[in-house]
């Protein structure tokens, strides 16, 4: 697959969702508007934040102003120290597989209890303006197969429901539960990569807003993804959070409270980023 323009939006939490947002109003209000875009792919976060900006029912402005005020309908959780250690743990005995890890981890999601399916998925579609894909450009949204290790790429030729395809990228390991699609359990598409700009191959303008920046091992950061993309053409602007737009995610992304303040944050930021984005995607 190529094309001109493509946006990747990286998984990152509720904090994610926040930050992302207000990246994408304040470039808007710069002039930059990044909704434009060819080819979009989403995953974790970054699925709702693209669901919404290409429903075409809201513009920028208003998809920032959403994140704003009390985070209603969202369920607290926590990625704890111990998830993260059992994810290290699942690394180590991984020996270099990336599948291998990735079947660990979804072994875990399976076993672990996490409440109902149908219970959490209410909460994803809550968040969600549309619940049909965009007909007008390529909506790519990412999730990893529980059982096989598999990445797994909805779109609306997939055949899967656009609810099913963000809920099951948003069905962070030990935290949701895994989300059935066609029969098959699948889990956040962060377990590939916290971005999967990948999927932009092809693509001559790729913007990527990732916030998480790291890689661990298995799992490539989004600093080599975007690499990979220079090396092959394409111009690449990643955008990470700042120190100041970490401090505003606090110390759990999963926290609801905290998604206002990553969204104000977000917006101060995009101004850094201004000319960089629009030199990436006006040439």
């Amino acid at each position: 697959m190529g094309g001109d323009t493509a946006l990747v939006l990286g998984g990152g939490g509720l904090t994610g969702i926040g930050w992302e947002c207000g990246i994408l109003y304040g470039l808007a209000r710069a002039g930059v508007d990044l909704a434009t875009a060819d080819l979009v792919v989403g995953t974790s976060a970054g699925s709702v934040v693209g669901a919404q900006l290409t429903s075409g029912l809201l513009t920028a402005q208003e998809l920032y102003e959403r994140q704003l005020g009390d985070a209603a309908g969202e369920i607290a959780a926590k990625l704890g120290a111990g998830l993260i250690a059992r994810y290290a743990v699942a690394m180590a005995r991984s020996r270099r597989d990336a599948t291998a890890y990735r079947q660990r981890v979804g072994a875990m999601a399976l076993a672990a209890d996490t409440g109902a399916e149908a219970a959490r998925r209410e909460v994803l579609a809550s968040r969600l303006v549309s619940h049909e894909w965009p007909a007008d450009r390529r909506f790519v949204v990412t999730a990893v197969d529980a059982l096989s290790g598999e990445p797994a790429d909805f779109d609306r030729e997939s055949g899967a429901g656009l609810v099913d395809a963000v809920s099951a990228s948003c069905a962070v390991p030990g935290v949701w539960p895994p989300v059935t699609v066609g029969g098959r359990r699948f889990i956040d598409g962060g377990v590939r990569s916290a971005t999967n700009a990948d999927l932009a191959a092809g693509y001559r303008r790729v913007v990527v807003i990732a916030p998480i920046a790291l890689g661990s091992g298995l799992v490539p950061s989004p600093y080599a993804q975007a690499a990979r993309l220079r090396e092959a053409g394409a111009r690449v602007l990643l955008i990470t959070p700042s120190q100041a737009a970490r401090k505003a995610f606090g110390r759990n992304v999963l926290d609801p409270a905290r998604r206002d303040p990553a969204a104000r944050a977000g917006l101060v930021q995009a101004e850094e980023h201004a000319s960089q984005a629009a030199a990436v995607w006006s040439g």
